[in-house]
């Protein structure tokens, strides 16, 4: 019996040796990931111990693991509140506004850069619209209170034309408009980058047999381009689902005031006022973590259609 149980471990102590070597051998790369493994322990890991309390009383007085339990109750006063189906709908909207707007303008400028003779030109375009993307959001929004104010340029214009001035900043229903299109500003550029990756890796002999044969440039975008970029498209498509319900709450904290609050609240702005100045602590926590949840439900089934229907997925 000694025997076995000695040549049953000893493949074990082959592996773990042969694991230890090749750590060894390749110690620079296991250095790189160190830092990312660290920083998903302790931010994204980690917090989730702190969840519980959405299901407990919290206090300061008896920290996290001695508040008493409340099961759910803060999700049914959640969604028994006012405010839950206008918080829902306001991000359901404004998400996907901002997904069905924003999927077609990075795909156009790369389709276009990849078709420019011009090198230099086309270089100095996407340089000028990338750009946009280290504009920090605070001074995104403080261009757009100075653009769209009552004294503007954009309303001098409107009055210049014979129109009157529009509170624009101020309007409910503008809001979302303003909110998508300023994001489309910043971040076509930098989205474009991605699709121009996966132009570069298109095979080049494919667009010259297409030329031979007398394929013109709309032909060869709709039948070589746009197939290669699809997948990428796929992939970009159904991380922005899954983050539909966890839009951020900083531009729109920003954007946010007394007349536009009616569409502007959203769940991520609902939980900052709950949570950090009203000090709902638990209650808040239960609303990010039904946002989580609703979060990764929808990034599952985006995920798990996609797979089915054209064989691309997260996994």
């Amino acid at each position: 019996m000694a025997k076995i149980g000695n040549h049953s471990g000893a493949p074990a102590a082959k592996a773990a040796g042969s694991l230890k070597k090749k750590i060894l051998r390749h110690w620079q790369l296991y250095l790189i990931i160190l830092l990312p493994v660290i920083y998903l322990i302790v931010f994204k890991y980690k917090p989730i111990i702190g969840s519980q309390i959405a299901f407990r009383n919290y206090n300061f007085k008896d920290g996290i693991w001695g508040s008493p339990w409340a099961g759910i109750k803060h999700f049914v006063t959640f969604f028994k509140s006012p405010q839950f189906s206008r918080v829902l709908m306001n991000t359901l909207g404004l998400s996907i506004y901002n997904i069905v707007v924003g999927i077609f303008p990075p795909i156009i400028l790369a389709l276009a850069l990849s078709y420019v003779r011009n090198r230099i030109w086309g270089k100095t375009v996407q340089m000028v619209t990338y750009m946009p993307y280290f504009i920090s959001t605070v001074l995104v929004i403080g261009i757009l209170n100075q653009m769209f104010s009552l004294s503007g340029p954009v309303n001098n214009i409107v009055e210049t034309l014979g129109g009157e001035r529009v509170h624009f900043m101020g309007k409910p229903k503008l809001f979302k408009t303003m909110y998508v299109f300023s994001d489309v500003w910043k971040m076509t550029g930098y989205n474009a980058v991605i699709y121009i990756s996966a132009l570069a890796a298109v095979d080049q002999q494919l667009h010259e047999a297409a030329t031979v044969d007398g394929a013109s440039i709309w032909q060869r975008i709709r039948h070589i381009d746009i197939p290669s970029i699809m997948p990428t498209a796929v992939i970009l498509l159904i991380m922005a689902c899954g983050k539909v319900m966890s839009l951020g709450y900083e531009k729109v904290l920003l954007m946010q005031n007394d007349l536009n609050v009616q569409t502007s609240d959203i769940i991520s702005t609902y939980v900052y006022r709950i949570g950090l100045q009203g000090m709902q602590y638990s209650y808040s926590t239960a609303i990010g973590l039904f946002q989580s949840v609703v979060s990764l439900i929808l990034l599952v089934t985006v995920n798990a259609i996609s797979k089915k229907l054209n064989e691309t997925s997260l996994w």
